[in-house]
């Protein structure tokens, strides 16, 4: 049986990876240990692995496709073939930021200022990358992690990953610089994609993990609404597109439908009842296919 080898990426973002798995409609099981997790497409296999190193791997062929960060594919400078961005991490559906920070009283105030002084990061590559982009000579030092904690003491500075920027000023940091903003990326190697049924299965794989992505956190809301009150209606409901509209066999009633973000569910169902709405019914989705 042919198979499309997938490298997953273990870590933070491991859980929401296999979460956005399943409301596509893939089960991922396997231990927390386990480096080779399962999952119900027989055409599959998966692999475990840090995001690190992810876009080598597929980049040699050793991987059909990966799931990391952008960050890591640039600081690998791996030439890859990109299927969709899937902007979510560890936290949020945000993206993050590989920043310059210092200490709070540190005479540091802007990249130039980095001229002859020690900087300590998980991100070689990127630094090196960005540094030479600017034309200032410092000194890298890898980072095992704990980067946080190293400045002032080890190093003038660091360059490290942030989604809020919270521990940052826990650990009296200031940020001085963003070198690159980076989000979730689904990408396979050219071999794969030049493989006829490789490609095939990886565009519907694509479609499918965007179409879960893009469902998180939205809902559907039908209601139905007397002709005398639907353009009150439809001005508060805000949709992906225009709100969908059908006539009800009751002479002068409206059935409506639209997609909302669920944050606004609470706010918006007390004014749509109020403005005549009836039979509101608020339906959870996984997947919007665009």
């Amino acid at each position: 049986m042919k198979k499309l080898i997938i490298g997953l990426p273990k870590g933070s973002l491991q859980e929401p990876t296999y979460s956005l798995f399943k409301k596509a409609g893939f089960n991922i099981t396997g231990g927390s240990r386990s480096y080779f997790p399962s999952i119900d497409d027989e055409s599959i296999e998966l692999r475990l692995l840090r995001p690190q190193e992810m876009s080598r791997y597929v980049e040699n062929g050793m991987l059909d496709a990966g799931i990391c960060g952008l960050d890591w594919i640039q600081a690998n400078n791996s030439n890859v073939i990109d299927l969709c961005d899937l902007i979510y991490s560890k936290q949020s559906k945000k993206s993050v930021r590989w920043v310059l920070a210092v200490p709070n009283d540190s005479d540091i105030k802007n990249v130039e200022d980095l001229e002859g002084k020690s900087i300590a990061t998980e991100g070689v590559g990127l630094v090196e990358k960005w540094l030479k982009e600017k034309g200032i000579k410092a000194n890298i030092e890898f980072s095992w992690g704990a980067t946080e904690v190293k400045v002032p003491e080890f190093v003038d500075a660091i360059v490290d990953v942030t989604e809020t920027g919270s521990s940052l000023k826990q650990n009296n940091l200031r940020i001085v610089d963003t070198l690159l903003e980076s989000y979730t990326k689904f990408f396979c190697s050219k071999n794969a994609w030049d493989s006829d049924w490789k490609r095939c299965k990886l565009e519907s794989l694509s479609l499918l993990l965007k179409a879960a992505y893009d469902a998180e956190n939205k809902v559907l809301l039908k209601l139905n609404v007397e002709e005398e009150n639907l353009i009150k209606v439809k001005k508060l409901l805000p949709a992906l597109k225009s709100p969908t509209v059908n006539k009800l066999t009751d002479d002068g009633w409206f059935a409506v439908e639209t997609v909302i973000d669920e944050s606004m569910v609470r706010e918006i169902i007390p004014s749509l009842k109020e403005s005549g709405a009836e039979g509101i019914i608020e339906i959870n989705l996984n997947k919007i296919v665009n």
